[in-house]
């Protein structure tokens, strides 16, 4: 064989490669950005509870809502359940924040098909009572 045929012989071989390297770093980025959205989920979660015990606020669901979507704007719609139930400001105990449909959408355009165009996370949920979460009467940062 002469040396023209095994350079095109090189270039499809690279081709091919290449094709394969690529599938994988698209597959690493993509869950590397999953693992975010799951930390930045949980952190939305502790935010929006903190965010609802520190300012004394049970009626404001949207309020807590745009504070958690600071952090992770898929964030589509949360759960705010004060305890005990129909609490007023003064006498609640705690608070859950619950994101109760939060999507995760692939880049990558193998996955990204229709049938696999979005995957529904789990539920991501915390609970804050307020005597850990006091307002501080120094600083009223958080309410702002």
């Amino acid at each position: 064989m002469n040396k023209q045929s095994q350079s095109g012989a090189t270039v499809v071989e690279f081709a091919l490669v290449l094709i394969v390297f690529l599938t994988f770093l698209l597959g690493i980025t993509d869950f590397s950005r999953m693992l975010y959205s799951w930390s930045a989920a949980t952190e939305a979660t502790r935010a929006g509870a903190r965010y609802a015990v520190v300012c004394d606020d049970t009626t404001q669901k949207a309020k807590v809502l745009a504070k958690m979507q600071a952090l992770l704007p898929q964030i589509v719609d949360i759960n705010l359940a004060w305890s005990p139930a129909a609490c007023t400001a003064a006498t609640c105990e705690g608070v859950t924040v619950t994101i109760t449909s939060l999507n995760y959408q692939w880049i990558s355009p193998i996955a990204g098909s229709a049938a696999l165009a979005a995957i529904p996370m789990p539920v991501f949920s915390t609970y804050l009572p307020r005597e850990a979460m006091r307002l501080d009467p120094n600083s009223a940062a958080i309410c702002s």
